[in-house]
């Protein structure tokens, strides 16, 4: 289902299905999104003048911040990228500025665009890729010469059933590889070093060779002439055109650690301003401001902003004022009890516990979990995370690995065989690292 067909209750039911609890996150995002439908289909003079409830995400980690981010880049069908705040840095710093991000949004909506342009060609693109095929399998005779034009014909129908068969797959042909010119030189569009390097190799790209012959299996050649024919078969200026609107009208970016970059209130000079002075530099952006790329300007207003931290120490107040403001949302995402473990283990789409016993069987293993043996994980990760650094929902793939490393070492050679994992098999595993708060500091 189209996002822009979604309730709120049906987005929330979506991520209920990859995510425990945080009941108040889900149903904020939710909103958020379904607002970007609402909006679209508002009247022009008042379109405008409704901006994105941007969101801050404000819990300890491991309890679902990222898998949200993640899930909701797979249902919003609108162009998505996740940051880290942390890979930025203050103007005038060596590292990347905070304008990439709207780049690197851009980049993604401009692949997305392609793809489904591309997807809408692929019968036609298809069968062009087969007389390519056809051609070098079976060069055109001489025009003029009728028996032979008639005897070819009939050749290349078989051929184009061998094709079909695949029994040609592995049979050389000679093909011309082109290196496609680039889309115009972009050498002061971007105003980042990063478009200068991606513009000089264009340039080498452009003064190189144009064609070089190559012996390649039919196999081979096909995903060469269909790269060549997709491309040939997409209009880029109308790519970049499309994808502009989708980023402005509905572009999503999510701001994880953004805590990180949050003055800490300790007295200490250097760092701290450092951050403050990216924070500054994200502001306009947030804010709404215009930003050059090598495709052209980018209208940031309008594009939906979600943050996360775990402000372990420090907190949201510890942003700038700007830049809090600019956040009206705030949800704070609970800690994870054993329940939720056990939960997370057995509920979800891809829960761990699947997926565990999905590996094994590609070894002819039959892995079968106990329910008690997952209550006495849950416990055991839950009592670690109190009793050590609360890393959430992560603790269960380490306890994990640790339960059935001996399992998953020896599968190659157990197959056929059905292994039960009990509550007493988990505390066999882990009782001498569990019992000794030092050990599982390191191991778990």
């Amino acid at each position: 289902m189209n996002l822009d067909d979604m309730t709120p209750t049906q987005i929330v039911a979506e991520l209920d299905k990859y995510i425990i609890g945080q009941n108040d996150a889900k149903r904020s995002v939710a909103i958020a999104l379904r607002n970007r439908t609402r909006r679209k289909r508002l009247d022009e003079s008042i379109r405008d003048e409704v901006t994105p409830k941007n969101i801050i995400m404000i819990g300890p980690t491991g309890v679902g911040k990222t898998e949200i981010a993640r899930r909701i880049s797979k249902i919003a069908n609108t162009p998505f990228i996740k940051v880290e705040a942390t890979k930025y840095t203050e103007v005038g710093y060596v590292g990347r500025d905070v304008e990439s991000m709207v780049r690197d949004l851009m980049a993604s909506a401009i692949q997305m665009t392609r793809s489904e342009m591309a997807k809408a060609q692929e019968k036609e693109v298809e069968q062009r890729v087969e007389e390519r095929l056809l051609d070098l399998l079976l060069p055109p005779p001489p025009k003029g010469d009728k028996a032979l034009d008639e005897a070819t014909i009939e050749t290349r129908e078989k051929f184009k059933t061998f094709l079909a068969e695949g029994r040609f797959e592995e049979r050389e042909v000679e093909l011309t590889t082109t290196t496609r010119p680039p889309q115009g030189i972009e050498l002061f569009a971007g105003g980042n070093i990063e478009d200068l390097q991606e513009t000089i190799q264009s340039l080498g790209s452009m003064f190189g060779p144009k064609g070089k012959k190559r012996r390649v299996p039919i196999k081979r050649a096909r995903e060469m002439i269909r790269e060549e024919e997709t491309a040939k078969s997409v209009d880029q200026e109308q790519v970049i055109e499309i994808a502009k609107e989708r980023v402005e009208q509905m572009g999503i970016i999510f701001i994880d650690e953004i805590d990180k970059i949050a003055g800490t209130k300790s007295g200490h000079g250097g760092p701290d301003v450092s951050r403050e002075g990216v924070q500054r530099d994200i502001l306009p952006i947030v804010e709404g401001s215009k930003i050059n790329t090598k495709w052209g300007i980018i209208d940031t207003t309008h594009i939906l902003f979600i943050a996360a931290g775990a402000f372990h120490v420090s907190k949201p107040s510890d942003l700038i004022p700007e830049l809090q403001g600019r956040f009206p949302l705030r949800v704070e995402l609970q800690e994870l009890t054993d329940a939720d473990f056990l939960r997370i283990l057995q509920e979800p789409e891809n829960a761990i516990v699947t997926q565990y016993v999905a590996l094994m069987n590609t070894e002819g293993v039959e892995l079968i979990f106990e329910e008690e043996a997952l209550k006495r994980i849950s416990e055991i990760a839950y009592t670690v995370n109190n009793q050590t650094e609360n890393i959430g929902a992560r603790r269960l793939y380490t306890i994990m690995e640790r339960v059935i490393e001996e399992i998953s070492f020896t599968a190659s050679d157990r197959s056929g065989e059905t292994i039960r994992i009990t509550s007493d098999y988990v505390d066999e595993r882990l009782s001498d690292v569990f019992e000794s708060e030092d050990m599982s500091q390191y191991i778990l």
